[in-house]
């Protein structure tokens, strides 16, 4: 899709010659009209489900992400961005969860359990008071949002004895915010996140400037040669090149009839341990002609858009294209099953993407661009 607007470019500056040049500086410093602020952010208002409360709000700040970050503000980025709100939260803050509640209490019970501590004492620190004059076994009887049990999470480790031996560092909570970012990844873009921090990185990604900012970061700010937009939507929801890693999981096992799970995995990240891909990769090494140091230092690539380049993706590839006699998809979506407390059907990492792209097709329709 890409190549062929270059190509509708090249053509519209031959024929306007000039004036096509004139109107389109390249001098660093300067910003073409459309990606002014002001001109970006009325193209997302037209572009946001009419009934968006506080629509100005969420276009700025869908705005300021698009340039801090330098992302292009065209249609199917934007409609990338509003079709993942949508599913993840309906353009809610803090969306909330059915039967979070209990989900809190079950989780508090089950750590509680695997660090052996008494189920009396578990109960007789949630019956103590918190800062706001409720006990927290009340206040986590009411919680309906992430943000609230984040809040009650934070209250109780600082300010029970047992807080810390319970949880630590261990908040349970781990995604927030209208496109439901992990906050782990929030964390990693803390020198490029353009508002004072005035809490935690945690606490930003509860608002929503800056849920949409570490969402967008995620779906959007980094580099990939995918021929289709539903394939962002699956890292989205699996991490950054899952669905190219995927297609490479696919071919190792089309190349040694070793069934693999096609999940984007292709390394214990952080571990030496041998995994069951890279085991799949060496039983491969001397048709690769790489040996097992070689196939690790590309395989710790898979979190790159160098990955692509590397001798061990390259000559696998060929050695599986050749085995099979036609050339292997080099992206698929990962098949992975979703889990979560707060999930109570059988949903996939496919089911997400292809919702998510239905999404983003309504909105290219309300943009009146091509499918």
């Amino acid at each position: 899709m890409k190549r062929r607007n270059v190509w509708r470019l090249a053509g519209l500056v031959w024929l306007l010659g000039p004036l096509a040049l004139s109107g389109c500086s390249t001098r660093p410093g300067v910003t073409p009209p459309e990606h002014r602020p002001a001109a970006v952010q009325a193209q997302i208002l037209q572009l946001l489900p009419a009934d968006v409360a506080d629509r100005e709000g969420w276009a700025r700040d869908i705005q300021v992400a698009f340039t801090t970050l330098d992302i292009e503000p065209h249609a199917e980025n934007i409609c990338s961005v509003l079709a993942v709100t949508a599913q993840e939260s309906t353009f809610q803050v803090a969306p909330p969860v059915p039967g979070l509640a209990r989900i809190a209490r079950e989780e508090i019970d089950r750590r509680a359990s695997k660090l052996r501590i008494p189920g009396f004492l578990v109960n007789a620190a949630l019956r103590m008071e918190s800062p706001t004059g409720e006990t927290y076994e009340k206040r986590l009887s009411q919680v309906r949002s992430e943000k609230q049990l984040n809040a009650v999470f934070d209250d109780f480790i600082s300010m029970v004895p047992l807080g810390k031996q319970l949880f630590g560092s261990l908040n349970p909570v781990q995604t927030g915010g209208p496109m439901q970012v992990s906050i782990p990844f929030a964390e990693t873009q803390r020198d490029v996140y353009p508002y004072p921090i005035t809490g935690s990185m945690r606490d930003e990604v509860f608002t929503r400037r800056g849920g949409m900012f570490f969402g967008i970061a995620h779906l959007l700010a980094y580099p990939a040669d995918y021929t289709r937009p539903l394939y962002r939507y699956a890292d989205f929801n699996a991490g950054w090149y899952a669905s190219r890693n995927a297609a490479f999981q696919n071919a190792v096992s089309k190349a040694t009839g070793i069934a693999l799970a096609l999940d984007g995995d292709l390394i214990v990240h952080g571990s030496s341990a041998v995994g069951a891909t890279e085991r799949a990769v060496r039983s491969l090494s001397k048709q690769l002609g790489l040996n097992e140091n070689a196939i690790r230092r590309d395989l710790e690539k898979s979190v790159e858009l160098a990955f692509s380049e590397t001798r061990l993706y390259k000559r696998l590839f060929q050695l599986a294209d050749t085995l099979e006699g036609e050339t292997l998809p080099r992206e698929m979506i990962p098949r992975i099953t979703l889990e979560s407390p707060k999930i109570t059907r059988e949903l996939t990492t496919a089911w997400f993407a292809n919702r998510v792209d239905e999404r983003r097709r309504q909105c290219m329709v309300r943009a009146g661009a091509a499918l």
